[in-house]
């Protein structure tokens, strides 16, 4: 298994340097000039000490901008792969310095929703294929179907007319209330909690159809399988039948959903967290992109990339956790 590990992650290494050689070719041939947009804004400002041209030399020397793709992509990645990822031009931060004040609103939006996704979406499939063709079956389809077709800006704007602006529960949009500066730390921490219940509703809605769905169809496969119709036929009880026989091999196909969640968890909600005015890293990132912030951006599409890879490794990892027929080699 350290061998497989080991070797798994020297792939990862060269598959994100050359998804971020990619990256840094398409944002090296922006058409909008980012570099000279910033170079301008910065000669602009009152008491500039320097102009419009050593500005926009200064920025292209430091990320490489001025010594053609390749070359410019090594400088980049010197810089990046010992942690000097810039300041921020959008924040006006370090990079690593924004990151951390955001990345942490993200992870707890992602796991909330990621838990309730996992509750609510898996019994409700299993049930579903128990009692394929009765009522809670077509129930339990109807609402996944919705879920699914539902767009989270519809679902994020109807929780809001219905909770914000009707019942007058929660906040529009923010992460703190009126008072929040004259409450003491656990009152804070509710006030914040609470601004977190509908993005975190939002987010739930719109995953656990998928979810749903795809553990009712494995769930189906394996109840219809000639082993568990073995276990039935020797009397064995039909909650050990459930249970035992059949969750244990409907892990496999719902490990490889699960394990593709993780950049959800740390990646950040951009449509979300944007429509709720989180400052998450999401959020943090379509304001980024909205304003040329070339150093935020390459590190929060390099950080998706480092994400996804990992998801990857650990979703074939924990093959072998859940079913100990998995060899790997």
């Amino acid at each position: 298994m350290a061998k497989y590990t080991l070797k798994r992650l020297l792939y990862c290494v060269v598959i994100l340097f050359f998804v971020m050689f990619i990256v840094y070719v398409l944002m090296y041939n922006m058409p909008t000039g980012f570099v000279e947009q910033k170079a301008r804004e910065l000669a602009s400002r009152p008491n500039a000490l320097k102009s419009y041209a050593e500005w926009l030399a200064d920025l292209n020397a430091q990320y490489g901008m001025d010594k053609g793709v390749i070359l410019g992509y090594l400088t980049w990645l010197k810089s990046a792969v010992v942690g000097n990822w810039g300041d921020s031009w959008a924040w006006t931060v370090p990079v690593l310095t924004e990151f951390h004040n955001t990345v942490w609103y993200s992870f707890a939006l992602g796991l909330v929703s990621f838990v309730l996704e996992i509750i609510i979406a898996v019994p409700l499939g299993i049930v579903a294929a128990k009692k394929q063709y009765g009522f809670t079956d077509y129930f339990a389809s109807i609402i996944s179907m919705i879920c699914i077709s539902l767009p989270t800006f519809f679902v994020a704007t109807l929780l809001k007319y219905i909770f914000s602006v009707q019942l007058g529960w929660f906040d529009l949009t923010g992460m703190q209330g009126r008072d929040y500066l004259n409450l003491d730390d656990f009152g804070k921490f509710l006030d914040i909690a609470k601004h977190f219940v509908l993005p975190s509703l939002t987010l739930t809605i719109v995953s656990i159809g998928g979810l749903m769905r795809f553990t009712r169809t494995n769930m189906l496969e394996v109840l219809n399988s000639d082993y568990v119709r073995t276990a039935r036929a020797k009397g064995v009880p039909e909650k050990r039948v459930i249970n035992y026989h059949a969750f244990r091999n409907t892990l496999i196909p719902l490990v490889t959903t699960l394990g593709g969640s993780l950049p959800g968890l740390f990646g950040g909600a951009l449509i979300t967290e944007t429509l709720f005015a989180i400052r998450g890293i999401g959020y943090a990132s379509y304001i980024s992109m909205t304003q040329a912030d070339i150093p935020f951006t390459m590190f929060y599409l390099a950080f998706i990339s480092i994400l996804t890879l990992l998801g990857n490794l650990i979703t074939d990892l924990l093959y072998a956790v859940v079913d100990p027929r998995v060899r790997l080699s």
